[in-house]
């Protein structure tokens, strides 16, 4: 397979600054990435119909341009409290073994196996943490599936809230 998986902790937890350590540059910051996958095409996906299209398009992108695909999974989190006053919501990471299943079907889909790819696991904000990969990975383009339903048309889609706010195309396939 020319495919491998990277699985990140969903519960990437950020570290409380000490006010009096030297602050760190963005770049030593961020965990470092494959650079054989620097400059590829990141795809959203779920297992769900219109990600599997989404996924499609970005196997047809990588292998055009010549680069790898970056498959992100983003994990369910839920608050645990109720917002008060000042003080934020907390999330927790809810057990999502989604992302191993999805990684085991890739694995053996034999339309990934002229492409290089990798999997990445997130939990958090769907839009944020596809922009922070596509960041990452210094990602030529970003790839999602329209959404479809109720949830969607109230709250905004994912794919119209990615657009808004990237950094990079935004390439969202019906």
């Amino acid at each position: 397979m020319a495919g491998h998986e990277s699985f990140e902790s969903a519960d990437r937890k950020r570290q409380v600054a000490d006010p009096s350590a030297q602050p760190l540059a963005a770049e030593e910051t961020r965990q470092p990435c494959d650079p054989a996958f620097r400059h590829g095409v990141v795809v959203g996906f779920d297992g769900s119909t219109s990600s599997e299209r989404a996924l499609a398009y970005a196997i047809g992108m990588a292998r055009r341009s010549g680069s790898g695909l970056i498959i992100v999974h983003v994990a369910n989190r839920l608050p645990t409290t109720v917002w008060a006053g000042c003080e934020p919501p907390v999330f927790v990471d809810v057990p999502d073994h989604r992302t191993e299943v999805l990684g085991l079907e890739l694995a053996c889909a034999e339309y990934l196996g002229d492409v290089p790819w990798i999997l990445v696991e997130r939990g958090g904000d769907i839009c944020h943490e596809l922009e922070e990969v596509g960041t990452e990975y210094e990602a030529d383009a970003v790839v999602v599936g329209s959404s479809q339903g109720v949830v969607g048309r109230l709250f905004g889609s994912v794919a119209g809230r990615l657009a808004r706010r990237a950094r990079r195309p935004v390439v969202v396939i019906p």
